[in-house]
């Protein structure tokens, strides 16, 4: 049988999907209102729902009253009560599976995971896949093989139900069609340390005709650096049909330039906005700046102008009033059962017909240790901009305040790996500056005011990040470097890293 059957396949199937997910921009806001009744339904007979009183809510504005909005932290016990095997506690039964993910602030998280939402996680993946087929007609790819990275699929039991990674979990759920293309092997998936995972994927991998790769961008790279020794030739002379790169979890811009450089030449990326609590966002076109948000799969949206995070009562928006360019932190209700849930990150709309996000930052991630306020996507614009000027390359950074007693005398100190660092790195360090000032006015008004003294850069050593990570036992899989921090806890474990 011609191995070609399955691109031609994905051809009318990727059609039909693509018209669908179009037809669901425009019925956006009655989606939402459609899964925001759904979920009070089978809610309201929960524990949490007789608690909330959520069968007397008929409005967003009674929800909003009735349940306030929580992080992992003041759900928690909602999660222990599953955990000791309770039924119809946030949802239905009892979750099929818990996705096991580190918080970066409460240590181990149990996100549930239901019948009734398994499928957004591996719908909407699936969904990312033929929005491309379909806008770019590129069906090649499926005829190869492909790499889905992922955290190991052992699950264990907690409570009854099978817990690992979310990564782990879908892997199960792969349907069998790809099953044929996919790589690595099961068996390595599931080696837990990172190094030794590293090189068996690089072994599986650098004969066969990889097709597409999936994985967190300082993940990928660190995969085409192996393989670039290994062949000493860019990635693009050792898979010639590799034709699309499919990331998400972190910014892509400060990894784009490096990691096209290593492939030798520029591919189609499909960007993704996955997490435990659900699957938020796809890019569904090639030409437009931003995710398209899945309106129509279990999840209720309502998002927290960036002003308002952090007071008592903060204001909360649906859908229907966001507006493009403001800042707000993302809260979801959903199938899992989870409940005016806080997932701790920031989005901006760039469109709101459709409505299409970026993913700003986290709310836990921003520098405000003399209430600047500075946000992730800040200190990003305005690093890789200095380096677009000065023709500089970055392959790692994060920044952390320097807090003295003395008045004029603190200032922000931004640890950055260069590919190569510039010749006079005061100049450097003044451009960064400039960029942020221009992005931040609170920013520039304690530098103006000579509270803060401009940033001031450290070079770290050429692969010093991972081998900071390595030393804190958090390379490889989800984790990722955090751009920003409000103490020095990360960057005193960095220093000896530094030149």
């Amino acid at each position: 049988m011609n191995m070609k059957i399955k691109s031609f396949l994905a051809r009318p199937f990727a059609s039909y999907v693509y018209k669908a997910i179009q037809k669901g921009m425009t019925t956006a806001i009655a989606d939402q209102e459609a899964i925001f009744k759904e979920l009070l339904q089978i809610g309201g007979k929960t524990v949490f729902g007789t608690e909330h009183r959520l069968g007397e809510v008929k409005t967003y504005e009674e929800f909003k009253q009735a349940v306030p909005i929580r992080d992992y932290e003041q759900f928690s016990h909602y999660i222990s009560m599953v955990k000791e095997g309770r039924h119809n506690v946030l949802w239905k039964g009892l979750p099929i599976y818990f996705a096991k993910t580190s918080g970066t602030t409460s240590g181990i998280k149990y996100i549930p995971i239901t019948k009734d939402s398994i499928s957004n996680h591996i719908n909407t993946a699936r969904n990312a896949l033929l929005c491309y087929m379909a806008s770019t007609g590129n069906t090649a790819f499926a005829d190869g093989k492909m790499i889905f990275l992922s955290g190991s699929p052992e699950l264990e039991r907690v409570g009854g139900i099978p817990t690992g990674r979310l990564s782990g979990i879908v892997n199960h759920h792969v349907p069998g069609y790809l099953r044929t293309n996919q790589l690595p092997s099961y068996e390595t998936n599931c080696i837990e340390d990172w190094e030794t995972k590293l090189d068996k994927i690089v072994e599986e991998t650098i004969t066969q005709d990889m097709t597409l790769i999936s994985g967190i961008p300082p993940w990928v790279q660190m995969y085409f650096d192996r393989l670039t020794e290994l062949k000493g030739k860019p990635v693009k002379d050792i898979f010639p049909n590799f034709s699309v790169l499919v990331h998400g979890g972190v910014n892509f811009e400060p990894y784009k330039h490096r990691l096209f450089e290593s492939i030798g030449k520029k591919i189609d990326t499909i960007e993704t906005f996955p997490a435990s609590e659900g699957f938020f966002a796809f890019q569904d076109v090639r030409d437009e700046q931003g995710l398209l948000l899945n309106t129509n799969s279990g999840i209720f949206f309502e998002f927290i102008p960036a002003a308002e995070i952090g007071k008592e009562n903060p204001a909360r928006l649906s859908l229907k009033d966001v507006k493009t360019g403001e800042n707000y932190a993302l809260v979801v209700s959903t199938n899992a059962g989870l409940w005016g849930y806080s997932i701790g990150d920031m989005v901006r709309f760039t469109s709101v017909d459709p409505y299409r996000l970026v993913v700003t930052g986290r709310t836990k991630h921003f520098i405000s240790a003399f209430g600047e306020h500075v946000i992730g996507e800040e200190v990003e614009y305005s690093l890789l901009k200095a380096a677009e000027k000065a023709g500089l390359h970055i392959t790692e950074f994060t920044v952390a305040p320097m807090i003295s007693q003395e008045k004029g005398k603190s200032y922000h100190e931004w640890f950055v790996e260069f590919d190569t660092v510039p010749s006079d790195l005061t100049a450097f360090a003044g451009l960064v500056d400039t960029n942020l000032r221009e992005k931040n006015i609170y920013y520039d008004d304690l530098i103006s005011g000579n509270i803060l003294l401009p940033l001031r850069i450290r070079p770290v050593k050429k692969n010093g990040f991972i081998d900071y990570m390595k030393s804190v036992g958090k390379l490889g899989g989800q984790n990722k470097v955090p751009r920003l921090s409000n103490d020095r806890k990360l960057v005193a474990g960095l220093e000896k890293y530094t030149d």
